[in-house]
């Protein structure tokens, strides 16, 4: 097939056209291949199955689940004719704020790949392949095309390339697509280390490497590195570009023809070319994927305190249930970005529990805060807001006066017309309290929209955020009749306004419904957390709830002791204000499109809850261990100069950030340095109770061997539950600095009350390697090692020493 190729009909099939597709070639028989946006549903040819994917699939700590789920997006898939689809992400969650742990999976590489291969070999045994991405540490959002990550060898290969070294050496990946920044001063499309050395050598990687959405930057560059196909379309990697190169010898033909074989053998491995990737047997809507839905997040909701046994709730017990808050209706299904999928039929927290309950059960409905917009509305400034529009982006010059009554202009745009006008407006505005209180300042813009907001000569709110944004706001107590100046530099990213900016009293942001429906019933349910609109790709979002959730949480609290709180987010939030003020905190993720049924069904005790979190629940975002190292270097900023051809050369700064936590990622933290974040890695509450007896290890073993593990877990409640048996290995005589303990091993297991179960986890010699930057090689050191068997990597009741010899 390659023989019968031109160079120039080689060099235009590693390029992507028409968004999602790859080039058809008539001459050998090649289809041109199609695509779909991925993780938690087939989301980009319409409405699909939305499942409770990426950080939820990790809380189920399933691996059969991640199986099934894998073969469900197949099914999905072929019912649109996709041969790729553009999932799953692996990247490790090193911080709670980064916008796209959602879509990702844990803190942990161990489990990451553990859930990865399964739903890898799920989906692609229904003849679609898997992509796994984003290849490699693309572990924030903000800034995502130009940030540099610096980062020793170690740290990559034991923390951020495990899962997807499994991803290709277990699950034989036939996909992989790199992420959008360098990595050591080189983009992931064209880092040697990264794809030449690491994947295609190390892993024996055969099949192809694409580029994320205009990730290419330099196209000589990425295919010398490694890359093999550009998407969406060959910017950089074109015959204008390539075609000189081969010519003159910077680029060998051998190398573009490594490209177009890789294509072509995973399309024949797949037998694109014998039959249509559109399987009329399978259903565009599916009745049997609302069931793997359902199941899926049934087993990944994480109950996270239920003091006085609160939960399960007893409909029999009920006459009137209070369902509040904004995430409680609509549905919200995932996170936003290119995940974001949209379900036939979602299922919301209230309707979910209003059809559990029945019709003898009174359900109380309220959103309890208003629309941004009705904050902007809504502010009684003390006189009219002066606005100031300078010709200039940096405030200078003579600027253009004018009056407005409110700060009021916001709405939701990413992108838009380019403004031919350098502009930067200043708003001057005085506020009065009309009474003593916490007050909000909410203010939001949209796309690279830039803004600083200050109160009396004191900054407290700005947005710097380069793709995307959310909301921001402060809380702050004022007293009656105090005044307050406000100040807010606006610099718009593009043609006209996009800038809000209100404030008012948290009490009277609540609506009235809150207090009479959480005081006439006999509990509340208060819905919090995150949407595609605060939690997304293209920025990274918030440790603390979106605007006034907080405030919402205690007024509810106020009126009702008996409220439970359900958190929608791809991990941990800010839970000071009001944690110690509710009894039950239930976390859901985002939970597909069956959320409002798994929601009513755990809180009603139809299902036990058994979701485990996959990442640590920090106390407060200093109190991360990444929090130190997230965002760039000051003063280390360099430049980048990139060449288009045809176009003039554009210079990019390049901010970096080191990875000064090393292998401190997560638990690996908390353990080693002896502290305790709010909830552990691994923790999940559930209405049984479980024990864990007769631990069976070898004392001795040969460096290297197979050592076998077994154990016993017994439910010891008296309703059916499923537990997660955690395995961690401590190496305290490793000749060099180790985690103190590091998941190896685990095992999910149902036990029906009084059941016992046993055990058996086998650990290899990666079990017990670290990564040697001396001798670049997985080493032992032989000695003592800890075996420890638990619940959660704090709570680890058997443990028994190993020597290796």
């Amino acid at each position: 097939m390659l023989a019968k190729l031109t160079l120039e009909q080689k060099i235009e099939l590693i390029g992507g056209v028409d968004e999602m597709f790859t080039h058809a070639e008539p001459v050998i028989g090649l289809p041109r291949l199609k695509m779909s946006d991925a993780s938690v549903g087939v989301r980009t040819w319409g409405p699909t199955t939305a499942y409770s994917g990426g950080a939820a699939l990790a809380a189920t700590w399933d691996r059969t689940y991640a199986r099934k789920l894998g073969e469900s997006l197949g099914k999905d898939a072929r019912a649109r004719g996709v041969n790729f689809l553009l999932g799953p992400g692996v990247n490790i969650a090193r911080s709670p704020v980064s916008g796209r742990n959602f879509e990702y999976l844990s803190e942990d590489p161990f489990l990451n790949g553990a859930l990865v291969v399964p739903y890898i070999q799920g989906l692609e045994s229904e003849g679609v392949s898997a992509t796994v991405k984003h290849y490699a540490l693309n572990n924030q959002e903000y800034n995502r095309h130009n940030v540099d990550v610096d980062v020793d060898e170690r740290t990559m290969r034991e923390i951020y390339l495990p899962a997807f070294e499994a991803a290709v050496t277990q699950g034989h990946a036939d996909a992989v697509m790199n992420s959008y920044n360098l990595i050591n001063g080189a983009h992931a499309t064209q880092n040697p280390f990264l794809n030449l050395r690491v994947l295609k050598g190390d892993w024996g990687f055969q099949g192809i490497l694409m580029s994320d959405w205009d990730a290419t930057y330099d196209g000589v560059a990425a295919a010398n590195n490694g890359l093999d196909l550009e998407m969406p379309s060959p910017r950089f990697m074109n015959a204008k570009a390539l075609l000189p190169a081969v010519q003159s010898g910077v680029v060998n033909e051998a190398t573009i023809d490594d490209k177009v074989l890789r294509i072509l053998r995973v399309t024949l491995r797949y037998g694109w070319i014998d039959r249509p990737q559109l399987d009329l047997n399978e259903s565009t809507y599916s009745v049997a994927d609302r069931a793997v839905a359902l199941q899926g997040t049934l087993e990944s909701i994480t109950l996270l305190k239920n003091e006085g046994n609160i939960l399960p709730l007893d409909a029999a017990k009920i006459r009137t249930i209070a369902v509040i808050g904004p995430d409680a209706w609509p549905t919200v299904p995932g996170g936003g970005g290119s995940s974001q999928a949209t379900p036939f039929e979602p299922v919301s927290i209230v309707t979910g529990i209003a059809a559990l309950v029945g019709p003898k059960v009174h359900v109380l409905y309220t959103r309890g805060l208003p629309e941004m917009n009705e904050i902007f509305w809504r502010t009684h400034w003390a006189e009219a807001v002066q606005q100031s529009t300078f010709p200039s982006k940096d405030f200078s010059g003579t600027p253009e006066m004018m009056q407005t009554p409110s700060i009021a202009n916001y709405k939701e745009e990413w992108w838009g017309p380019e403004d031919k006008t350098p502009r930067s407006i200043r708003y001057s505005a005085a506020f009065k309290a009309a009474k003593a209180g916490k007050y909000l300042v909410l203010a939001a813009a949209s796309g690279n929209d830039h803004y600083k907001v200050s109160i009396d000569g004191k900054q407290i709110l700005s947005q710097d955020q380069i793709e995307g944004q959310h909301p921001e706001s402060a809380s702050i107590d004022l007293t009656a009749g105090q005044t307050i100046q406000v100040i807010a530099d606006y610099l718009p990213g593009f043609a006209g306004n996009r800038f809000g900016l209100g404030i008012i009293n948290e009490a009277e942001m609540i609506s009235d419904d809150v207090k009479k429906f959480a005081s006439a019933a006999d509990v509340v349910v208060v819905a919090v957390g995150f949407n595609p609109s605060t939690e997304s790709e293209g920025f990274d979002r918030t440790f603390a709830l979106p605007w006034g959730q907080d405030a919402l949480i205690e007024a509810a609290a106020a009126a009702n002791p008996r409220t439970i709180v359900t958190l929608t987010s791809g991990g941990a939030v800010d839970t000071h204000r009001w944690l110690d003020k509710v009894p039950a905190l239930v976390h859901t993720w985002y939970p597909g499109q069956e959320g409002g049924t798994a929601v009513a069904e755990i809180l009603f005790g139809q299902h036990d809850p058994e979701g485990k979190l996959p990442v640590s629940f920090d106390r407060s975002w200093d109190d991360d261990p990444s929090y130190k190292y997230y965002y760039p270097i000051a003063g280390a900023d360099t430049t980048l100069h990139v060449t288009e051809v045809g176009h003039p050369p554009v210079d990019y700064v390049i901010p970096h950030v080191n990875y000064g936590d090393k292998l401190m990622v997560g638990y690996r933290y908390w353990t080693t340095m002896g502290k305790h974040p709010l909830f552990p890695f691994g923790f999940g509450l559930s209405y049984t109770t479980f024990s864990f007896s007769k631990l069976e290890i070898p004392a001795s073993a040969g460096s290297g061997s197979t050592v076998k593990v077994g154990f016993d877990v017994t439910n010891t409640g008296k309703v059916a539950g499923s537990e997660v048996a955690q395995l961690y290995v401590s190496d305290p005589s490793a000749k060099v600095d180790r985690p103190e303990r590091e998941l190896k091993g685990f095992e999910k297991i149902e036990l029906a009350p009084g059941e016992t179960k046993h055990v058996t986890i086998s650990l290899d010699a990666r079990a017990f390697s670290y990564w040697s930057e001396s001798d670049h090689k997985w080493t032992i050191d032989p000695g003592r090692f800890v075996i420890r068997i638990g619940d959660s990597s704090e709570n680890t009741p058997l443990s028994a020493d190993l020597a290796l010899q």
